[in-house]
Parts: structure tokens; sequence; C-alpha cells
């Protein structure tokens, strides 16, 4: 249960409640072993004797004592929610700041549908262990101790039983708590499976329909579905056998009472008063081991829990900021790559890109070309440090982009990735998603670039038209374009264009080339295209092969001196391009 004790930094915040809560924990266990007491009193003071005032005080007493554990009960109950629905909501946070600070590479190992079950079901698996922490856990050991207590000083002779059958109880909970939280990891991992195949099933619903791939579907999220169940199933059944056999071992136990303790009534050593008391006392003292014993399940699933949730909150972000590091106000935009080599998993066998030699000055316009994973995404992403270079170095202005905090650096990059990605909201809010503050008339100037202004006013609420889930309402081109005006709104001083105008016709996508190359003036900007004729007036083309430059320069060097270039350019445009080389 080490994951579990770690989750006390989280209750921490929360001490005062929590004392509390326990106090009144004591006060209802204080009141619920004085009853047998009570009720042995009432018989041999009372019902023995024939006093009636006896037995209307101490029956008086005892309902007292009933109310007060009530109360503690009902006060002890509304502090542990409180205190588990903060620890939850705490949780949650943490996970969500810890995803935050994470890189494009830990989000590449740790998969959507992972992180949603992390802060959801095991979040939740936590925040009951807590809630239960605080009311039967801690109850259970103090009913034990408070019982045994009283049945040693009604009756040592009886206590003995107790002292046979708690070995054996706590014998068999040790053995299906050590049995039961691998099989709770099982449960969680097959419950990842099917979030991550629910999650692709909804996201895709669009093309299983054009696919017409409904039944195959169905069929993958019923396998995993049963895999599920029949991985819970089997966690179950291990936790059935535990109660009938406690409960088997418990019923025992009260029977040995009843016959040595009749055995010693008969003989005049005990009253009976003592009888019924001690039967009280050893089910007192035995059924917290029930209630541990039926809290095996909940707690190996909240330590299974526990465990995933710190994988994600011990994780490290492969890009480190580096809060010492002087900001770089006014960046010109000088961006260079020096023999810089990338792979995802930091193997030189399996680079990405190698042997990176590349400088853009600030205002220039560099377009990178390349076939389908020659590396171009992987070679923008480096410079908002995305991820981060195996060997080399990437420079802004002169200055190692690791040693730039992440904060000042990305405030001076501007980017449209490949996948366009909205938010809820309106449309005026996505556009100013980097700039809150910014001025609706530089949202319009924004939209107005990203040739997004005429299509954004002719919706009916306009710029406060609603953005449906992921865009759901607008066209590929229209989100593209609303990503591009977002990025133009935080006037970077390096624009990034992942391959963002690929869903915009061509006429557009010149009009848009235009407008950038008007407000991009003095700015650096790095543009990733399909359509080779949006880039013909770059300041510098680069191609990309294999991970390698395999060549660069303006249009006219390149078509005279790059084979791939003129292939490219041969295949898109031909002779009829409308270039006159």
């Amino acid at each position: 249960m080490a994951s579990l004790r770690r989750m006390g930094r989280f209750i921490r915040p929360y001490w005062g409640a929590s004392l509390l809560a326990l106090a009144l924990l004591v006060g209802m266990v204080v009141s619920d072993v004085l009853i047998p007491r009570l009720t042995q009193r009432v018989i041999d003071e009372g019902i023995a004797r024939q006093d009636v005032g006896t037995i209307i005080t101490t029956s008086l007493i005892m309902l007292g004592a009933a109310a007060i554990s009530a109360l503690c009960a009902v006060a002890n109950t509304a502090l542990s929610v409180r205190v588990g629905q903060n620890v939850g909501a705490d949780l949650r946070s943490a996970l969500v700041r810890q995803v935050q600070t994470f890189s494009f590479g830990n989000l590449d190992r740790i998969q959507t549908g992972q992180l949603l079950v992390r802060a959801t079901s095991d979040v939740t698996q936590v925040q009951a262990i807590v809630m239960m922490s605080l009311r039967m856990l801690s109850r259970a050991p103090l009913w034990m101790l408070g019982s045994i207590v009283m049945l040693i000083l009604t009756s040592p002779q009886l206590a003995l039983v107790m002292v046979m059958l708690s070995p054996l109880i706590l014998a068999l909970i040790w053995f299906v708590a050590v049995r039961a939280r691998p099989l709770f990891l099982r449960v969680q991992d097959k419950l990842d499976q099917l979030n991550q195949v629910l999650q692709e099933n909804l996201a895709g619903v669009r093309v299983v329909k054009a696919f017409v791939r409904s039944e195959h579907e169905n069929t993958r999220f019923e396998r995993t579905n049963a895999d599920l169940t029949q991985q819970t199933v089997g966690v179950m059944q291990l936790l059935t056998t535990l109660l009938p056999t406690m409960i088997l071992v418990i019923n025992l136990g009260i029977v040995g009472v009843i016959w040595f303790g009749g055995n010693l009534a008969s003989g005049g050593d005990l009253t009976m008063g003592k009888i019924v008391a001690s039967i009280n006392y050893l089910s007192y003292s035995l059924l917290p081991m029930l209630m541990l014993g039926m809290m095996i399940g909940p707690l190996s699933a909240a330590d299974a829990s526990a465990a995933r949730i710190w994988e994600v909150l011990d994780s490290p972000a492969d890009v480190q900021n580096h809060p010492q590091a002087p900001p770089l106000p006014g960046a010109q935009g000088r961006v260079a790559f020096e023999n810089v080599r990338f792979s995802y998993n930091g193997h030189a066998s399996e680079s990405v890109l190698q042997g990176i030699n590349l400088v853009a000055k600030p205002g220039q316009e560099v377009a990178i070309l390349g076939a389908t994973g020659s590396g171009k995404s992987s070679l923008i992403h480096l410079i908002p440090r995305f991820y981060d270079v195996t060997e080399g170095r990437v420079t802004l202005d002169g200055v190692d982009v690791r040693d730039i905090p992440l904060q000042t650096l990305r405030a001076q990059v501007g980017v449209a990735l490949q996948e366009t990605v909205l938010f809820s909201g309106t449309i005026r809010d996505n556009i100013r998603y980097g700039r809150p503050d910014a001025t609706d008339e530089k949202v319009v100037a924004a939209a107005r670039a990203a040739q997004a202004h005429d299509f954004i006013s002719a919706l009916p609420a306009g710029y406060d038209t609603p953005v449906g889930q992921r865009g759901v309402n607008l066209s590929g081109g229209q989100k593209q374009r609303i990503a591009i005006a977002r990025a133009l709104l935080v006037q970077p001083r390096v624009l990034i264009l992942d391959d963002s105008t690929s869903a915009v016709d061509v006429e557009t996508e010149a009009r848009i080339q235009e407008a950038l190359d008007e407000l991009m003036v003095g700015r650096t900007s790095f543009v990733i295209a399909q359509r080779i004729s949006t880039v013909l007036d770059a300041d510098k083309i680069v191609v990309l092969d294999r991970g390698q430059i395999a060549a660069e320069g303006t249009h006219a060097e390149l078509m005279a001196s790059s084979p791939i270039y003129r292939e490219i350019y041969q295949s898109q445009l031909g002779n009829g391009g409308g270039r006159n080389e």
C-alpha cells in the first residue's frame, strides 16, 4: 500500500477536518462499546434483582449513548465526504497541471485514453478510499481495540477465544490482499484499453460509417469489453470467497463463547449478563476484521489506481524548463540549426533528422519541402522545444533555445500545427486563445490576414458563433484559417505554419500567402507546404530527404542544382506551371 500512503500529501491540507472526523469516530466507538456493558448491568443488576429503577436508568443511558453515536456518525460522514471530494479535486488538478508540463515526447508515450482513465476512474478509486479511511478503516481498529479491552475486563477467560481466532482471520485477509492488488492493476489496464477503443469509435464515427465498418468496430469493442468483464469477474470471485469464510469463523467464535461461557455460568463463575456482554464484545472485536475483509477489494483497487496516478505525477517532462535563464525580450528572429540530430527515442540508429545545418535570417521566409516521413514536422517542432534535439543545438538570436525559459521562447513563436485543434467556445475565443486580452479590432485583423473574416461574417452569429466539439460545425479549411489567425494574433517574431493550408483551395491559399507577405515583414517564417506553387517566392527553400537536407536555395537556384526539387516541381506544375524559368 506504498502508493496509497504517498497520497498523504494531498490529505495534509485538510488535516483539521480529518482530525475532527477521527475525533468524532472515537466518540462513536466509545458510545458503541459502552452499550454491551450497560446491557450486562440491566441483566445482572436490573432483571436478576427485579430493580425497575436500574432498568429504566440504564436504558435511558443506553439511548443517550446510541444518540451520541448516531450524531457522531452523521458529522463524521459529512466531514469524510468533504475531505474525500477535496482530495479528489486536488488530484485531478495535479494530474492536469502535470500533463500541461509534458512535452510531445511524454504525450507520445502516455496515450490520451490512459490519461483520461487516470484522471477519472483512478482518482475516483482513491477518493473513495480516503472517505472510507476516515470512516470504516479508522473505525475498525478503534472498535476492535475498545472491544478487546472491554472483553478482557468482562471475562478474561472468554477473551482467549478472541486470541485464537484473530491470527486466522488476519492471515486470511493478508492472503487475499496480496493476490488482489495485481489483479486490480490488470483491471485498470483493461479499462485503459476499453477507453481507448471507445474514444477512437466516438472520434472516428464518421469514418466508420463512411467505410461501412460498424460491425468491425462493434466486434472490436465487444472483445475489449469482454476482456475487462472477464478480468473483473476474476477479481470479484477471489473477493467473494473472503466474506463467507470470515463470517463462518466469526460464527464459530460466537458458538465457542456460548459453549465455554455456559460451562462457566453453570459452575457459578460467570453471570448471564457477562455472557451476553462477552458475546457482544466478541462480535464487536471480530466484526471490524470482517469490515477490513470487505475493504480489501476497494483498498487493493485504490492502491493500484494510486500507483497509476503516481506514474503520471512522477514522470519528468522530457523538455525541462530553464527558470533561471534570463528572458529574451525583443527577439530579432534569427533561427539556426547547428549540426542537429534528432530521434524520438534517443537512439542514434533511429534518427529522424541528422546533420541539419540551417540558418533563417530575421525576416526570411523559409519553405520546407519533402516526401512524407522526411522529417519536416520534426524539424520545426524543435524550434519552440516541443521536442529537444538529441545532438547539436537550435538557437534563437544566437541563444540555445534550451537556455531560454519556455514561456519566453514560445511567446516569440506562433504555431499553426498540422492537426487543427479548436476549443469549445466562440470563434472569437479561439482566435484570441494566445492573447485573451486582444481587442476585437486585432481579432478581425488577424482573421482578415488568414482569409477567415468573410466566412466568419457570413455566419448567423459572426465571431460569436459557438464552435462545436472539435470544430465539427466548421469545414477543414475554415478550421485551418482560424488556426492561422490564432497564430498571427500573438504577433510572433517567428511564425511556423505546419502544412496549415492543406485543406483550403489554391486561390484562398494564394490570398493567405499574399497577406502573410505583408504581415510578416521583418518576421521570420517557416512554411511546410505540400503544394510547391505557394512557396515559389520564398527567400529560401529547403528540401528534406530521409532526415537530411538534400538541397537549399531559392527556386531558381534549386531548379538549376537539385534533381529532387525539379522532380517535385515537374510532378506538380509540369511545363505548364505558369512559371518561366
